[in-house]
């Protein structure tokens, strides 16, 4: 036998079907989003942020994006570890912080990897005054990159800010960051659950 319902019961039970879904979601919620945007090494983190006075959460986003949190990550320009420190950086950091018989595969261990990437963020954060895009645009790009475009009218009307990126790469890059650094701030600080769980579905995440 076939039962037929009517439109009100029908809009009734996917009302119901609605708010069971979203109950779910809501207790799974933290879960869910921690999941998509992991926070290894958080201790590491925080406590060479603590002693560079640097965003945890702007280097979890930094992380993400170089390395997606793998210590044995190696690019193609032999940058290497969880922040993809190049070797020449490598070798600045170990004069600068004192650190003994440093050897580039030392590099991939996490937390000297993370203390030289923060260090190096501190520095980038010196030289360019605190303005946050020039700093994330040059830890991609090389500070000597984003001084000239700074220069350049063509890539920064003001000297303040980058109009233009001409790296594709960095101007994906920057976007990213910025994208991951605010989800980081709003899933492990106080942020809603439900408010972000509506921010990732008007921007979904790229993976």
């Amino acid at each position: 036998m076939i039962i037929v319902l009517s439109r009100k019961v029908r809009n009734i039970l996917l009302m119901i079907i609605l708010v069971a879904i979203m109950a779910i979601v809501m207790v799974n919620a933290k879960y869910i989003l921690t999941t998509i945007y992991p926070f290894h090494y958080r201790d590491m983190v925080e406590k060479y942020a603590e002693k560079y006075d640097v965003d945890p959460y702007l280097v979890a986003a930094i992380i993400r994006n170089e390395s997606r949190f793998n210590p044995r990550a190696i690019s193609h320009r032999e940058a290497r570890g969880l922040m993809q420190i190049a070797p020449v950086t490598g070798d600045w950091a170990a004069e600068m912080l004192k650190i003994k018989n440093f050897t580039y595969e030392d590099l991939y261990e996490p937390e000297l990897n993370i203390r030289i990437g923060i260090w190096y963020i501190t520095v980038l954060d010196k030289e360019f005054k605190s303005n946050l895009q020039f700093m994330v645009a040059a830890y991609n790009a090389g500070n000597g990159n984003v001084t000239k475009w700074i220069k350049n009218p063509e890539y920064s009307s003001t000297g303040d800010y980058l109009d233009v990126i001409p790296f594709p790469e960095t101007r994906n890059y920057v976007r990213k960051v910025f994208r991951d650094y605010e989800r980081y701030q709003m899933i492990y600080g106080e942020q809603n659950s439900l408010q972000l769980i509506k921010h990732l579905v008007q921007e979904p995440t790229i993976f």
